[in-house]
């Protein structure tokens, strides 16, 4: 029987991957639903080819060939067996609570998600049965890696180090929005490239860590690792350490999440050989030149609203950045900044949660327009 499933942002980097991992499955899936925002072309293209009931766009006039339905009526559809939430930003949240409560799988690739507002969210799924799996190549390396969460003593997160890893402080402070975007292993898009840039992303990583394996935040570890072969690892009570490797590839993190918890042969560029990787390098990230790793750690200790702090406050700088308005050191001091002056609301609901996203993106906006005059 062919697994159900609806994608949500499919014109988006994850969303046009899962449908190549679809193509090559094809007996496997019959797909639902395909949404997009403003790339219409794209997702008209998408309908001809996989040919799905619904469809939804920013635009709804302009679909053809699917039904139009909302969001909210696509992830309340309980055809799917998983949804696949690889919009970005803020938009994944509702849709994401959505599915669940209406008792749904999760692939889950928006960071926002649980950035956010991981305590309803992981609380939702458990209340309802759901299954929450991870697409980032991080977090579903851990989870291929657990057997028994209860056994395990630490979580170990990997990180590239980015554009700026050998680079001064001083060369990155002066860097130019090319060079924080030109990252030496992953494709991705423009604002989780600069995030990668400052560690941003990988704190953000941290606090999704947290959520999706209910670890203490004392119990997961960052280490650069530039080659981005070992994805992440654990480390057992008894001191095991199981790591999950691979050549750099979204595909099979992608494959992994909406086949869970069957594997099949799917899309492989190449295999795997250790003697030509040669060596795997570790080290210590930079906390003093890469201090949004700090802030994230902070955020997520503190908990409540102070995740949603960081995530607004990051993200609209980093708009600004690349919009070439300030510099990429000026992305972190926003952030703090921000998260000095915001006062903390200690278990905020999803209504809440939206209007301090909202309050701190306006209220970081200005603060940058005063800095620039």
């Amino acid at each position: 029987m062919k697994r159900k499933i609806s994608i949500l942002g499919s014109t988006g980097s994850i969303g046009k991957q899962a449908l190549e991992v679809i193509e090559k499955l094809n007996d496997k899936f019959e797909i639902i639903a395909l949404t997009a925002g403003s790339n219409i072309n794209l997702l008209n293209q998408q309908i001809e080819k996989f040919k799905p009931k619904y469809a939804f766009a920013n635009d709804l006039t302009q679909i053809k060939g699917a039904k139009v339905l909302s969001l909210e009526e696509i992830c309340s559809n309980q055809e799917n067996d998983i949804i696949l939430v690889a919009v970005s930003g803020k938009i994944g949240l509702r849709p994401t609570l959505t599915a669940i409560k209406n008792g749904i799988d999760i692939a889950l690739a928006n960071k926002e998600t649980l950035v956010m507002a991981g305590d309803i969210v992981m609380k939702a799924a458990k209340e309802n049965g759901v299954k929450i799996i991870p697409v980032d190549s991080e977090h579903c390396a851990i989870h291929q890696c657990i057997k028994d969460i209860a056994q395990v003593d630490r979580l170990i997160i990997t990180a590239s180090g980015g554009p700026f890893l050998r680079k001064s402080t001083e060369e990155m402070k002066n860097a130019t929005v090319e060079q924080a975007l030109a990252h030496p292993r992953w494709n991705m898009g423009r604002k989780i490239t600069v995030d990668s840039a400052t560690l941003m992303n990988k704190g953000l990583e941290v606090i999704e860590a947290h959520h999706l394996f209910n670890m203490d935040y004392d119990r997961i570890k960052v280490v650069v690792h530039p080659q981005s072969i070992v994805h992440s690892a654990i480390e057992y009570v008894d001191g095991s350490v199981i790591a999950q490797l691979g050549l750099p590839s979204m595909h099979i993190p992608i494959q992994y999440a909406i086949t869970y918890p069957e594997r099949y042969e799917g899309i492989k560029s190449k295999s795997f050989s250790f003697s030509e990787i040669a060596r795997l390098d570790f080290e210590e990230p930079d906390r003093e030149k890469f201090k949004a790793l700090n802030l994230a750690y902070e955020a997520g200790k503190v908990g409540g609203s102070a995740t949603v702090c960081l995530n607004a406050a990051n993200e609209e700088a980093v708009f600004e950045f690349l919009n070439g308005q300030i510099k990429l050191f000026d992305i972190i001091n926003a952030v703090e900044t921000m998260m000095n002056k915001h006062k903390i609301t200690a278990e905020p609901t999803i209504d809440e949660i939206f209007d301090i996203d909202n309050e701190i993106r306006i209220k970081t906006r200005e603060m940058m327009q005063l800095a620039s005059v």
